[in-house]
Order: C-alpha cells, then sequence, then structure tokens
C-alpha cells in the first residue's frame, strides 16, 4: 500500500499547470484560483453550496414543543434515536474532513470540502436548536448520548467511525478510498433512510418544524453525495489501479455492509409500530438507495430486484422535494427551494 503525501501550506515549488494537477498525490502550490480549475464540476458545485445558506432559527418549532409531548412512545423512541445518530454523523463529518483535505492536493476539491465542513456545522446547529427548544437540559443530554448506553446505536456509529479511524492512523491510500466510500455512504444511505422518519411524521402532521429543518440538511446532503460521487469519479480517471476488479469488490461490501446496518437499524428503530412506515417498505426502500449509490459509483447493482425506486416510498420525495422545480443531481427529482436554484449535473 502507498503511502499519501500531506500537502504543506506554503509550496513555492508547487505546480501551476492544470494538467498535472491531481487529487492526491500531487504537488500543489494552495493557490485558490476560481479561474483556472481543472475539475470543472467544482465551480457549479460551489456556487450551488453557496446559494444553500440557511439558519436554522429561522424554522419556527412552536407546534413541535406541543407535538413532542404527544408522540406515541414508538414515535418518541425513534424520533429519540434516529436524530441522535444523525446528530453523531454531522459531528464526526465536521472533525474528519478537515483531515481527510490534508491529504487531497486539488485547491478547488478542498474549497468545496472547506464549504461541506461548514454546512455540517450548520446541521449540528440545527439539531441544538431543535432540542434547545423542545426538550428540557436533562432530555437534551440523554439523547445527545444515546450511544453510550444503547449498544445498536453505537454499533451503527461505529461502522463509519472505523473507516476514519483507520485513515486517521494509517495515511495509506487504501485507507483513503475506504474514507471516500464511507463519506458517500453516509451522505448518500444514512442521512436519506434517516431523513425518511421524520418526513413521515409530517405528513401525519406532526412535528412540522423538524421537518423543515431536515428539508434544508436534505437540500445540503443532496450535494455532499454528488460531491464525493465526483471526487470518486474523477479518481477512477487518474488513478485506475484504485479501482481494480477485487477493489471494486470491497468498495461494494462496504455499501452492502452500511445497508444491511441501516435494514437493522430501522428493524431496531421503526420496524412495523409507527404508523405510515413498515419494515418492508424500509427495507426496500434502503436497498433502493444502496443500488443507486453503487451504481453512481460505476459499480454492480448489489440488490436485484430494487433497481427503481419503491412506489410505496415515492411520497419521500415529494415531502424533500417542495418547489417541484427543477431536477435532482441524482434520482431525477426535484430538489430546488425559495432560497436557491438548482444546477445540472452533467456527469
Amino acid at each position: 500500500m502507498t503511502e499519501l503525501k500531506k500537502r504543506g501550506i506554503f509550496n513555492e515549488d508547487g505546480d501551476i499547470a492544470l494538467q498535472k494537477r491531481k487529487i492526491i498525490q500531487g504537488n500543489t502550490t494552495n493557490l485558490n484560483d476560481f479561474n483556472n480549475l481543472k475539475y470543472s464540476w467544482a465551480s457549479d458545485w460551489y456556487r450551488q453550496a453557496m446559494n444553500n445558506f440557511w439558519i436554522p432559527e429561522e424554522i419556527n418549532l412552536n407546534q413541535d414543543i406541543k407535538d413532542y409531548r404527544n408522540l406515541s412512545p414508538e414515535e418518541k423512541r425513534a424520533y429519540d434515536k434516529i436524530l441522535s445518530f444523525l446528530i453523531y454523523l454531522d459531528s464526526i463529518q465536521s472533525a474528519q474532513l478537515p483531515n481527510l483535505q490534508a491529504y487531497v492536493t486539488a485547491n478547488e476539491i478542498n474549497l468545496c470540502l472547506a464549504i461541506q465542513t461548514y454546512q455540517e456545522c450548520i446541521h449540528s446547529q440545527s439539531y441544538s436548536y431543535i432540542l434547545d427548544t423542545i426538550c428540557s437540559p436533562e432530555e437534551r443530554t440523554e439523547i445527545l448520548y444515546q450511544w453510550k448506553d444503547d449498544e445498536v446505536l453505537l454499533a451503527r456509529n461505529k461502522f463509519i467511525g472505523d473507516q476514519y479511524n483507520d485513515f486517521v492512523h494509517d495515511k495509506k491510500e487504501e485507507n483513503l478510498m475506504k474514507t471516500l466510500i464511507a463519506n458517500y455512504i453516509l451522505e448518500g444511505i444514512y442521512f436519506y433512510s434517516g431523513f425518511m422518519f421524520f418526513y413521515n411524521l409530517g405528513r401525519n402532521g406532526k412535528m412540522p418544524g423538524t421537518m423543515q429543518e431536515i428539508r434544508y440538511i436534505n437540500r445540503d446532503e443532496n450535494t455532499h453525495c454528488w460531491l464525493f460521487r465526483s471526487i470518486i469519479a474523477d479518481l477512477r480517471k487518474e488513478r485506475p489501479d484504485l479501482f481494480t476488479k477485487e477493489k471494486e469488490k470491497r468498495y461494494e461490501s462496504m455499501i452492502r455492509e452500511g445497508a444491511e446496518q441501516e435494514i437493522h437499524w430501522a428493524e431496531y428503530v421503526i420496524g412495523d409500530d409507527i404508523p405510515g412506515l413498515n419494515q418492508k417498505n424500509v427495507e426496500a426502500y434502503i436497498k433502493y438507495l444502496a443500488n443507486l449509490r453503487s451504481k453512481g459509483l460505476g459499480l454492480s447493482v448489489l440488490y436485484p430486484g430494487f433497481e427503481e425506486e419503491p412506489s410505496s416510498m415515492a411520497w419521500v420525495s415529494e415531502y424533500s422535494d417542495p418547489n417541484l422545480v427543477k431536477t435532482d443531481f441524482f434520482e431525477g427529482k426535484v430538489t430546488a427551494y425559495t432560497k436557491s436554484s438548482v444546477i445540472e449535473d452533467d456527469l
């Protein structure tokens, strides 16, 4: 396994020519030049991400304060545990992205990763705003640290966290790829699956403020998923040795493992006890997401028969896409919001 070269800060001997720029193992000057980009998609991504700006406290949670106390025991348990999981995912994202940036040697991609880090912090702020509004301080702390006592939740956090830690402790190219795939799983499966529960509450007339916060977070995560898909796609062109058949099977195995863990988690927190959801439909939706993400990287279909969005879960896209204006980067669905126009992904 090849050791990754960490980029410095000031490098007067760095390469200026675009043809010499590389995502990893390059010789960068670290100069941010918005007019000379090798990875042209990064310009559109950056502008889209900047247009996504929003403030969590703009959303009214008055109804959520009342609704939270009236959730059924099953709904409250699922609400608390899924929110706890999402809080932790965003927290480790904001911690690991700068570590990843230290080894990315394409300045335009690092600019995108910097914006993503900022957005993950806003998501953490959003979750804190929700908890501070609807919960007592004691309840808030209990939700934040559920993974300390819930073995199933701890296992969820560890799967992604362990991939990140492997890269922290051993800066090999192979571990970088595991980190990129783990990011893609987190952004493209875990978040989407978690958001589904809150959209279901919303369509049942419950927790409308939480649902709206999730809509804005969902818009950001959509661009994050696109970002990592684009990075991986360009790495495939630059470094085909990182995409041998054997290594592709390893990446497929990671996506499948992530999906299987998500299915197990859904059975644990949702099951058949939440009005509007059942385990069969949720499992079909997660398998669809896994296929979508795997195919997005040029990998195999992981779950034959689940290539299309389940008709029983089509409402998820409707709730995540309120304005019905433009097409989404991946699923051909809409994701535009009043504060931002949506660009087309031409990858």
